[in-house]
């Protein structure tokens, strides 16, 4: 069938465009385009590894290498599930909207067949009588309603399946998700202004761990930069929210090209300082104190999701995609391990900054060139500050359809200033408030993250399977179905979840105590 016979049937079944559920509205943006399996690699790879990447060599060293490695290779297969479960609940989805718009099909069939005499129906051509949908039918004309064809996003795939306090939950867990990750942005780039505006830059004091009191310039001290940097981030940056913003395909490769300069210089620089014996670090085998921030840390480094919907439903080959997903996450994890291994014997373990770059860019026996540590102190501040508008955007978009009311509209001054200032001034308060960015990562990713990348995908599989048998019985065989089909994965998914939110709950309620 070709696009222009799929789009009017799309339409049919989801309304006139000023009718349509914001959700619905979105997914009906079918990719035109469709990359090779080799490509979608690529992208679920820069899709993963993002900021949370730099915040964990310190993670691993606080908690300690044997730990650390045993931790981050259990939760890369805990990630891996989950995300075989998205793509199955993805192509569930798929089938119940095609399921939904053939019925619909049959019953206008069966209203327009009985304006006709049966004289009338014999003498119509043998195209016209075709179904709509045979475009989609494989041998023996049964329909493969199990196609990724349509890209159905998390927020359309929890209204299909969940109940109204279900769908609420969702997009909280979200909303609170988005507001950590615009924290640490929010703080992400001011520290790494202050750093190196405020840091050593001569090669005359090697690797220095420097104080919030210390001085910057005259009399401003390094927590008073950082709070000048901020306040530049935010009047520069805050005024996106109030409008839309799109990252460009252009920004997307610059921004991904410096990333991994960076990353690939950080790597080859700590193998040669260790390579010639001058590796600073001695890092413990275990200790469980790290473990919890570890597991948040180690929980944001593996978020991807939420954004599988719109990454998958391009693949041209989607038999293949399971391998893919199985090379992406071998191959991520065996990057996190080589930045955070070679990170730990390096450096230090309490010279490391919670943002990894800046013990390239005041440590001269690492790197003696100025411009390069100039660029690894700096690269954080340029591809963080084109994502910052993007995600406040999303927040903003997932804040007014939570609110989001049938039939009606908000006022201009609730619609331009009140849903964009609630979603700005949280996470700027928060950045004033700690620049701490192992424990915002940590944090976001232990709670919001969890929710995200184990509760709310174990769910979605479980009662998007519950939704198909009515439907299309149990005859029907999901051809993207993950290999870890028994339920007993999916309430695995959810205990472990809640043991883990517990347990990092209860370290903190310790912490505190012990202060």
């Amino acid at each position: 069938m070709s696009s222009k016979r799929e789009h009017p049937d799309l339409l049919a079944f989801c309304g006139p465009p000023r009718q349509r559920h914001p959700l619905i509205e979105h997914s009906l943006r079918l990719t035109s385009c469709s990359v090779s399996l080799q490509v979608g690699l690529v992208y679920m790879f820069n899709l993963i590894v993002g900021t949370g990447a730099l915040t964990m060599p310190k993670a691993f060293a606080q908690a300690g290498w044997a730990v650390s490695l045993a931790l981050i290779s259990f939760l890369a297969f805990m990630s891996y599930m989950t995300t075989t479960f998205v793509i199955e609940a993805m192509a569930a989805a798929n089938a119940q909207l095609c399921w939904k718009r053939r019925e619909q099909e049959e019953v206008q069939d069966s209203d327009s067949t009985s304006d006709y005499s049966d004289d009338d129906i014999r003498g119509r051509s043998e195209p016209e009588m075709r179904p709509i949908l045979s475009g989609q039918r494989t041998g023996g004309g049964h329909v493969d309603h199990f196609d990724i064809v349509e890209r159905v996003e998390m927020g359309q795939m929890a209204s299909m399946f969940f109940n109204k306090v279900g769908v609420n939950m969702f997009y909280i867990c979200m909303v609170v998700y988005l507001y950590g990750d615009l924290a640490i942005y929010a703080a992400a780039v001011p520290i790494s202004l202050m750093e190196v505006a405020c840091g050593n830059h001569s090669c005359s004091a090697g690797s220095v761990k420097y104080d919030d009191t210390d001085l910057c310039w005259g009399p401003v001290t390094r927590k008073d930069a950082y709070k000048v940097f901020l306040s530049i981030f935010t009047v520069m940056l805050g005024p996106f929210v109030f409008f839309d913003a799109q990252k460009t395909k252009y920004l997307q490769i610059l921004t991904s090209l410096m990333r991994w300069i960076a990353f690939t210089m950080m790597i080859i620089l700590a193998l040669i300082r260790i390579g010639k014996g001058r590796g600073e670090g001695h890092p413990r085998m275990a200790q469980i104190s790290g473990v919890p921030n570890l597991f948040g840390v180690c929980v944001y480094s593996f978020m991807c999701q939420h954004s599988l919907p719109s990454l998958v439903t391009p693949i041209s080959d989607k038999r293949r995609v399971g391998t893919l997903v199985v090379c992406d996450y071998v191959l991520i994890l065996g990057f996190y391990g080589l930045l955070s291994f070679t990170a730990i014997f390096c450096f230090d373990s309490s010279l490391l900054h919670d943002m990894y770059t800046l013990n390239f860019t005041d440590n001269c026996d690492v790197l003696d060139i100025p411009a390069l540590r100039y660029f690894l102190g700096l690269f954080p501040v340029f591809t963080i500050s084109t994502n910052f508008p993007i995600i406040a955007v999303t927040l903003r978009n997932n804040w007014k359809t939570l609110f989001h009311r049938d039939g009606g509209t908000y006022p201009w001054v609730v619609d331009r200033i009140v849903f964009p200032l609630i979603t700005l001034v949280p996470p700027i308060i928060v950045a004033f408030c700690t620049h701490n960015l192992e424990s915002l990562v940590g944090i976001t990713g232990a709670y919001a993250g969890t929710g995200i990348q184990y509760v709310i995908p174990a769910l979605l599989v479980y009662y998007g399977r519950r939704h198909l048998v009515p439907m299309l019985g149990t005859d029907e065989v999901n051809k993207h179905r993950s290999p870890f089909r028994h339920t007993f994965w999916v309430w695995f998914v959810v205990v472990w979840a809640t043991f883990c939110l517990m347990f990092v709950t209860a370290n903190i309620i310790l912490e505190d105590t012990k202060k």
